[in-house]
């Protein structure tokens, strides 16, 4: 049965842009090859990105029994965060604003839930029952 796990990083201090464009390489592949992509790319947004997918991972085989080899990336969504309101200090005692946009990072991976092993029933060896002869 497929089961669908989510992990979030909310605030990330990086433009949605940038970070969109990290993401693009690694949405809708698995999770064991999303991570080796992210660790080998010189982008700074390949960190935060890396911390979720590997969250995620995390929360499926540790929270919901799910197999970790056979994990999907099945969605990866980045969204706008909180802006930040800042002034910049110009000519002639004037200010220039800006904002520092921050950034919500999703990740859901699906996978296949672990085969639980059966419990093993003990016969009763001992007891009135075994104690009872036959001539």
């Amino acid at each position: 049965m497929k089961i669908l796990v989510k992990a979030h990083a909310k605030g990330v201090t990086m433009t949605p842009r940038k970070v969109g464009e990290v993401a693009n390489l690694v949405r809708g592949r698995s999770v064991a090859d999303a991570l080796v992509i992210l660790e080998h790319t010189p982008r700074r947004a390949a960190l935060p990105i890396s911390k979720v997918i590997a969250s995620a991972k995390a929360n499926a085989t540790n929270n919901h029994n799910v197999q970790e080899d056979g994990l999907m990336i099945k969605d990866l969504h980045i969204g706008p965060g909180a802006r930040m309101k800042r002034y910049r200090p110009v000519a002639r005692g004037s200010a220039h604003p800006y904002q520092k946009r921050t950034t919500h990072i999703t990740v859901v991976v699906s996978g296949i839930e672990k085969v639980k092993a059966k419990a093993i029933t003990k016969v009763k060896t001992s007891g009135p029952a075994a104690k009872k002869e036959t001539k």
